[in-house]
């Protein structure tokens, strides 16, 4: 059976999607921004503010549908300027310090908002 998750404690959808589809024990999460839940805002001026602000995100929308930061299997990571991979990797090291998941992460021409990052991720509950 297919499950919509959905949260206020991360941004509302700014398109024809879903924060995430929880179908079995698998979680498919849609990228995370840098967007505060409650004003819409962008959060950050560079990649290590927004990569934080990305990464809760994930993890409320994570927690909503009854999973942590330990129970993701792979994350697909978006950067707006490969120069940033350094400073990501140190706040992304903080979420998934201990056995991190599987993880692609590639430059981009633009992302929405034109923010510095965006991040999905695939859990198991």
């Amino acid at each position: 059976m297919r499950q919509i998750i959905q949260t206020a404690d991360a941004p509302a959808a700014i398109g024809p999607y879903s924060q995430a589809v929880k179908h079995g024990s698998f979680i498919f999460t849609s990228g995370q921004i840098p967007l505060d839940p409650k004003s819409g805002a962008i959060t950050g001026d560079d990649i290590a503010a927004q990569t934080r602000r990305v990464l809760d995100n994930l993890v409320a929308v994570l927690s909503s549908a009854g999973a942590a930061p330990t129970q993701v299997v792979k994350t697909t990571c978006f950067l707006d300027d490969m120069n940033d991979f350094a400073a990501f990797n140190e706040v992304y090291q903080e979420y998934f310090s201990e056995n991190p998941p599987a993880r692609s992460c590639v430059a981009v021409d633009r992302l929405p908002k034109d923010v510095l990052v965006e991040i999905e991720a695939v859990a198991i509950v």
